[in-house]
């Protein structure tokens, strides 16, 4: 039996746009995929090198702020290229997802294959209110990784 893609959703639940990983996650698991795992992930971005070891396959999703079109969504393919370094600047917290990932880059404990989601948010403030721009995409997401484990 093949080990199961890992997803991991990421995202603050309190700054309204920025819970759009956490919103992919929340839906795939209620749609129950024996082929993926997925966790939920509001803390520190260090943890995600614990998180995706042992896995080949990691599927990364997170809200981003690069002045697009708020609700579009990039994918980057994280083992063949760098992830911008303001790509993730939303986060709250002092590491962000695109410097952890370059920190397991460094150390050699990036995962065989490893997708990052990026959702363009539009609002960021407190709140748990998504836009619905935004809310849109997540959906979008949820189909375009479930079409992708197939």
């Amino acid at each position: 039996m093949t080990t199961p893609v890992l997803v991991i959703g990421i995202g603050n639940p309190f700054r309204s746009d920025d819970r759009a990983g956490l919103e992919v996650a929340w839906q795939l698991k209620h749609r129950g995929n024996e082929r993926l795992k997925v966790l939920e992930v509001a803390s520190n971005p260090l943890t995600l090198l614990d998180l995706w070891k042992g896995h080949d396959e990691v599927l990364l999703v997170d809200a981003v702020s690069s002045k697009s079109k708020p609700g579009t969504f990039q994918i980057i393919n994280a083992v063949q290229q760098t992830i911008p370094a303001g790509l993730f600047n939303t986060s709250t917290h002092n590491m962000s997802v695109a410097e952890a990932i370059e920190m397991a880059r460094n150390l050699n404990q990036l995962p065989k294959q490893m997708l990052v989601y990026g959702i363009e948010g539009k609002n960021f403030q407190f709140g748990e209110v998504l836009s619905p721009q935004v809310n849109e995409a997540i959906e979008k997401v949820v189909h375009h990784i479930l079409n992708h484990i197939h």
